[in-house]
């Protein structure tokens, strides 16, 4: 690499230059896997969470994410047009909406996530079996310990 192309070595070096781009580069993969089910990565990631958790409120959805009320509720009105998910009150508190998946909705998660397991591994090509697994489990790691100013 000359040094008039590319970042130069001190910046390719740091963190944030190197999750940004491979987060970029996911984002396209996934755009183009998940483009034929007509559902974007967060969608994706929002439907994941409806099928992981047997029938969850809007609320309880959005705290798994990391996401406000707001922004979950606008998510869902969008899966919700698309056939893909439903709400309904909840037996005992008719305040708060449950939500699940519809058949459709179950039959395009499958598919998405193969798809974009595929993305990921296209993403992971360059590293071996256990470098990949070495990646993820430290992802994993430093996701699950979370903001030290929080803690």
């Amino acid at each position: 690499m000359s040094s008039e192309s590319g970042p130069g070595p001190e910046l390719s070096r740091r963190l944030g230059y190197l999750f940004k781009h491979a987060a970029i580069r996911l984002h396209e993969l996934h755009a183009r896997a998940l483009a034929p089910f007509g559902i974007d990565g967060r969608e994706l990631g929002v439907l994941i969470v409806i099928d992981s958790h047997e029938p969850a409120s809007q609320q309880q959805a959005a705290r798994r994410l990391g996401v406000d009320r707001t922004t979950m509720v606008a998510v869902l009105d969008v899966l919700e047009g698309k056939g893909l998910v439903f709400r309904r009150p909840h037996e005992e508190d008719r305040r708060r909406n449950v939500i699940d998946l519809t058949d459709h909705g179950r039959e395009t998660l499958r598919r998405a996530v193969r798809a974009s397991d595929e993305a990921e591994g296209a993403l992971l090509a360059a590293l071996d079996p256990q470098d990949r697994k070495r990646l993820r489990d430290a992802l994993q790691r430093i996701v699950a310990a979370g903001d030290p100013a929080e803690g």
